[in-house]
């Protein structure tokens, strides 16, 4: 939706559940990342200003799965009154009268993810502060897969079968570009079928659990965990081999010098650990399970990328880690 159609459909809107006719409804703006369509604004009603995000779905697309932003709001809504750093759901709904699309809203927050390049915010944290933010982050995962997620999230629908989680991806694998960087993916998926995990817990899982969508005050504490469009029911510990495999510097390119890590992968491992209080059974396995993953999403985004259809060239620096992701994968299903 374009900025002035947006700013134009927000004035009636605020008008009404501010119930406040001269409502000013200013800086209207798309907020940063590639997670949806996300805007931010600002309401000005009886003499107070507020802060406000709201998420719609993609234009020209079905309302289902990732573009059903209700999804989000379910878990959203389900993490309320829990100990779970997020952003509580001020208004939703599917009524097109507003937007013409669903939509939620949430209250805009001041902080921001959490960046670790070189010049980034977050490379100026102590090292003790990192730890410390490290365990707020992975008590809030083991907090979210604590969700009764039966009762409280029947919107999301049926768990998601374990083959699944691997077999999913292969129409994206046939779709790759470079497909001579995916060389041992047929290996790796083979091994993780062999492999299949029967005890692992099952639960509400974000789906994209790592860095950047962690939103933190500057100081370094956890204001939210954010962006939810993959969230869904299914095997909750592949969130844990997601962030772990995004700080492990022997699934990517270069390691720690090719690109930013938070905290070591068994550390990682270790608080959650301790958080959730159980063992954590086959966790090399949804390890591997994220790497091979995000090899084969590198592939597709570079594909897409190359052909006009989403302009990245962030993919073609990703790209040189495809190998690296697939190859660790392997090493840890050894």
């Amino acid at each position: 939706m374009e900025l002035d159609e947006l700013s134009r459909r927000l004035v009636p809107f605020c008008k009404a559940q501010y119930d406040d006719a001269s409502v000013r409804v200013f800086d209207v703006h798309k907020m940063p990342g590639h997670a949806g369509f996300a805007y931010g604004f600002s309401v000005e009603s009886r003499g107070d200003v507020d802060g406000w995000f709201i998420r719609l779905p993609p234009p020209n697309v079905q309302w289902k799965g990732t573009a059903d932003v209700l999804r989000q709001v379910e878990v959203l809504n389900a993490l309320d009154g829990t100990t779970v750093p997020h952003c509580s759901v001020r208004w939703s709904g599917a009524d097109p009268q507003w937007f013409g699309c669903p939509y939620f809203i949430v209250p805009k927050l001041t902080g921001d993810v959490l960046r670790l390049g070189p010049l980034d915010w977050g490379t100026k944290l102590a090292p003790s502060v990192l730890l410390d933010l490290g365990r707020q982050a992975m008590s809030a995962l083991a907090e979210i897969h604590r969700i009764d997620w039966r009762n409280k999230t029947p919107y999301l629908g049926d768990p998601i079968p374990f083959e699944d989680d691997v077999t999913r991806w292969d129409r994206f694998y046939e779709r790759a570009a470079d497909p001579e960087r995916l060389a041992l993916v047929p290996k790796v998926r083979e091994r993780l079928l062999e492999h299949l995990p029967t005890d692992a817990p099952v639960g509400v899982f974000h789906g994209d659990y790592q860095t950047a969508n962690l939103f933190c005050s500057f100081d370094g504490d956890l204001l939210a965990v954010i962006d939810w469009e993959l969230t869904g029911i299914g095997a909750t510990l592949n969130d844990l081999g997601w962030i772990a495999t995004f700080s492990d510097p022997a699934a990517w390119h270069g390691g720690t010098e090719g690109r930013p890590m938070f905290l070591d992968p068994d550390t990682l491992v270790d608080m959650y650990r301790s958080a959730w209080g159980k063992p954590l059974p086959n966790i090399n396995w949804f390890r591997a399970l994220a790497a091979y993953k995000f090899a084969i999403i590198t592939g597709f985004n570079l594909s897409l990328h190359r052909r006009g259809k989403r302009d990245d060239p962030l993919w073609e620096v990703t790209k040189l880690s495809m190998e690296p992701l697939v190859a660790r994968a392997l090493d840890l299903l050894a």
